[in-house]
């Protein structure tokens, strides 16, 4: 910084080094991408998060919220901070039931459950599903099984989750005794409706997609 007197004014000058007028750009940018990710998550999800005031009603209620590595009134929070990789790359988003309970609890009307959907569908298409990579793969071969059959078919779920993580026994105990009362079938169940249900989800992928 330096001064010089101008026809009897102090007049400051800043000077910046080149390093410090690169932090000032990249932080810029980096708000700007911040703002971005917001307006992408509002539109996807049909929320105003700037309506979340962070009263933690979300996670008090949260039957889940033992198991998440980050609290569901954070997960907004990262979101209104505009810092993309962690809102998405999380256990959170992906351990997330959808059952509601925030929903139907926020003083604010924001639906959080729908958000989780959003940051879900976000994820994927970026592939930051590492932190959740088991959790995520667990949604997909879930929302196979209802897109193929109509509903769960959860042998084959529990088969073909063995199989993707390389652990092929696990859990083989509990199936035999399944099995063994009837509660569990081999053969997918037969449904009404099963081709509407698959045109559902055909549709939810060309809204996703945005065609």
């Amino acid at each position: 910084m330096a001064a010089k007197i101008i026809e009897n004014q102090v007049v400051i000058f800043f000077a910046f080094r080149a390093e410090e007028t690169e932090q000032v750009l990249n932080f810029s940018r980096a708000a700007a991408d911040g703002a971005q990710f917001v307006k992408e998550v509002e539109r996807l999800s049909g929320q105003r998060l700037t309506n979340c005031y962070q009263c933690g009603k979300c996670t008090a209620g949260c039957p889940l919220a033992f198991s998440m590595d980050l609290m569901p009134h954070q997960v907004i929070r990262l979101i209104q901070l505009g810092l993309r990789e962690e809102a998405l790359d999380n256990r959170a988003v992906w351990l997330c039931s959808t059952c509601a309970t925030c929903s139907t609890r926020c003083p604010r009307n924001v639906d959080l459950a729908g958000l989780m959907d959003a940051l879900r569908i976000m994820a994927r298409r970026e592939g930051r599903t590492g932190k959740g990579a088991g959790a995520a793969l667990f949604h997909h071969i879930f929302l196979d099984s209802v897109r193929r059959h109509g509903r769960a078919h959860e042998l084959g779920i529990g088969l073909k989750h063995n199989l993707r993580t390389g652990k092929l026994f696990k859990d083989s105990d509990l199936a035999r005794g399944l099995l063994v009362r009837g509660r569990l079938r081999f053969r997918p169940s037969r449904i009404k409706g099963a081709a509407e249900v698959s045109r559902i989800f055909a549709e939810v992928k060309r809204v996703e997609e945005g065609k």
